[in-house]
């Protein structure tokens, strides 16, 4: 697996379960870290976290966790690797339906030359989504899709 060219947005989508990162970031590092090489830094947008830890643990090395403002989409999660680049993944907020999520993840992993920004992509979908409760149904199974 690679990262996208730079003319796509996103190379996927993250849905974690809570707003926890101290928690989430982890258990996303542990499975992208073989698969894309070592994870060194992790960046996030504040907006939607209350709590941003200085670095975690994954795969038994440290990953330094950092945050922008306005250099980053507050609907994005950026990881850098030193051996195979930087990944761009649209997190789909813990709370969404499966079917909105399946929907932003198809979104998010298209490889077009027209693909929307992390922000654009979410107020599309809520524009979109029908005004349903919680799905109590998803078994929240297969949550990360990183298509390259």
């Amino acid at each position: 697996m690679s990262p996208s060219p730079g003319r796509v947005e996103l190379d996927g989508a993250w849905w974690p379960r809570s707003r926890d990162l101290s928690h989430e970031l982890p258990a996303l590092a542990d499975v992208l870290d073989p698969l894309w090489g070592r994870i060194t830094r992790i960046a996030v947008n504040p907006r939607y976290w209350p709590i941003i830890p200085p670095r975690i643990f994954a795969n038994g090395h440290g990953v330094k966790v950092g945050w922008f403002t306005s250099e980053l989409d507050p609907h994005k999660i950026l990881l850098l690797s030193g051996t195979s680049g930087r990944w761009d993944l649209l997190v789909i907020p813990p709370e969404t339906t499966a079917l909105s999520a399946a929907r932003l993840m198809a979104a998010a992993s298209a490889n077009t030359a027209a693909q929307s920004t992390a922000t654009a992509l979410m107020t599309a979908e809520q524009a979109d989504a029908p005004a349903t409760s919680y799905d109590a149904g998803t078994g929240r199974l297969g949550r990360l899709v990183a298509a390259m």
